[in-house]
């Protein structure tokens, strides 16, 4: 027996919003966000192992210790580091359990930053950053 069109194309709608429904909510990007903010708060304890327990399964088995991920940090990612301010940003769904979480940063010297942190719901439910890219905001001159 076929299908009828119509039959088809309410299936196809239906699925398309049961999709939906399974987008991450704000509670999802709230969490993502205070991982974000755990680790940011550490770095100004230089509180290593609390920065490193919010780092992926993957950037932990690159630094594997929460100080040599700490000394990393303090050397490529000093705005991050070391700030003045930190304002979290647009989030944008990237697909599945995962988001990009903009964040705007002033460091100690003043000059502005963009942060685009990479962030990922672990299988225990728990969200952890994956990566961070740094740059320069837009009209920063020095």
């Amino acid at each position: 027996m076929r299908a009828k069109p119509r039959a088809v194309l309410t299936a196809l709608l239906l699925s398309g919003m049961a999709s939906k429904a399974l987008a991450l909510d704000e509670a999802d990007r709230m969490a993502a966000r205070a991982a974000i903010t755990r680790q940011v708060e550490a770095f100004g304890r230089d509180d290593a192992g609390a920065a490193y327990a919010q780092a992926a399964p993957g950037i932990q088995a690159l630094f594997p210790t929460p100080e040599v991920f700490l000394g990393m940090v303090r050397t490529q990612y000093r705005a991050v580091y070391r700030h003045r301010s930190f304002a979290f940003a647009d989030t944008r769904e990237t697909g599945g359990d995962a988001l990009r979480q903009g964040a705007r940063i002033q460091d100690e010297d003043g000059i502005d930053w963009e942060a685009e942190y990479g962030v990922e719901r672990q299988a225990d439910g728990t969200w952890r950053i994956t990566g961070c890219r740094l740059t320069r905001a837009a009209g920063t001159n020095t």
